[in-house]
């Protein structure tokens, strides 16, 4: 018996934990056409405030695993905005930051600096069927324009624009950002061990 993606239909789920609307979107995209279904769970947890994005996404990792409430295995993602002039603030705290600032509020900590260097940075967290927690980074370099640009993606994208690039993540097409993003080069990390070992 086949499902719709054409796949036998008891090939293997792979859970994604999100509240967040466009990591599901690029996740989905991300994983699609490799032999497992992907589901999405979504449900909100507790991130723990810590130096690094490993220690973050590990802790929120074993956090759902013994709480139970999520099959194995499954996957979660934390992601930070790294601005230089900022010294790697908002970083680890970017979802706070989002959440209280704003892109505008970031845009007025960057006033009148000349340099607008930037990163995004993913760890995508695997929790395998025999519990164990395996990251996948990914790193997008990049830089802050004076002003936000576009109203596509989400978080921050509207004020980032790619190195090499002149169009924000905001203006950009879902599948030009996947091909530039921090999200997209853990995802194909992420999509090569699933295709070519057992979790």
């Amino acid at each position: 018996m086949m499902d719709a993606t054409g796949w036998p239909g008891h090939m293997r789920v792979l859970r994604v934990v999100t509240s967040n609307d466009g990591k599901a979107r690029e996740f989905a995209r991300a994983l699609g056409g490799i032999p497992w279904r992907i589901e999405r769970v979504m449900m909100r947890y507790e991130e723990v405030q810590a130096d690094t994005l490993d220690e973050v996404a590990v802790a929120s990792a074993r956090e759902l695993m013994a709480s139970g409430e999520v099959p194995r295995p499954f996957i979660l993602e934390d992601a930070g905005l790294f601005v230089e002039a900022l010294k790697g603030f908002p970083g680890v705290y970017s979802a706070y930051v989002l959440r209280t600032l704003g892109c505008r509020g970031v845009l007025r900590l960057l006033e009148g600096a000349e340099d607008r260097r930037a990163r995004f940075e993913s760890r995508i967290a695997l929790v395998t069927t025999w519990g164990e927690v395996e990251l996948f980074p990914g790193t997008c370099r990049g830089t802050i324009p004076m002003e936000g640009r576009g109203d596509g993606g989400f978080g921050f994208d509207p004020i980032f624009v790619p190195e090499g690039g002149a169009r924000t993540f905001g203006e950009l097409e879902l599948a030009e950002k996947q091909r530039l993003s921090h999200r997209g080069a853990a995802a194909a990390t992420l999509r090569a061990r699933l295709s070519h070992g057992t979790v």
